[in-house]
């Protein structure tokens, strides 16, 4: 197992597409809506993906708003970019179920229908300093957010 998404268990007969890159040279796969939303202005809104993602220990998958749907409607990720780690792939809180934290700069309501691509999740690798022991840590117990105190 290297990389990859699978549908979480509670979504699983809900039709939830797993993602995919539309042409040859894309660096994102296409990640839909599992459900209607609606994004209301100046807030966050989670918008829940049906998915979760599997990776190599030292990946992580990044989450960016698909730009024609950032550009067009005023939508931004909260965080700018989600990192989605590889060990939050079946925790025990959610079994690593994306949920994609959108932000609605406009004025109006945006609505996001199921099935809508919202965002596209990119496959990184990364480095970590010399003598670093975290991978040697406990495993990760919880999900979105579990890492650790603002």
């Amino acid at each position: 197992m290297k990389r990859g998404f699978e549908v979480v268990s509670s979504y699983a007969d809900k039709g939830i597409h797993i993602p995919a890159r539309k042409t040859a040279s894309s660096a994102g796969y296409d990640i839909e809506a599992a459900e209607d939303t609606v994004l209301a202005p100046h807030e966050v809104t989670l918008v829940p993906t049906g998915i979760k993602a599997y990776m190599q220990p030292d990946e992580y998958l990044g989450i960016h708003v698909r730009s024609g749907f950032s550009i067009k409607k005023k939508i931004s990720c909260i965080n700018d970019e989600g990192i989605i780690d590889a060990d939050y792939y079946n925790n025990d809180d959610n079994e690593g179920h994306i949920m994609i934290a959108l932000y609605n700069h406009g004025d109006e309501p945006v609505p996001v229908e199921k099935g809508m691509r919202v965002a596209q999740g990119i496959f990184y690798s990364y480095l970590t300093v010399d003598g670093d022991e975290a991978g040697r840590g406990a495993k990760r117990r919880g999900g979105m957010g579990s890492t650790g105190a603002l």
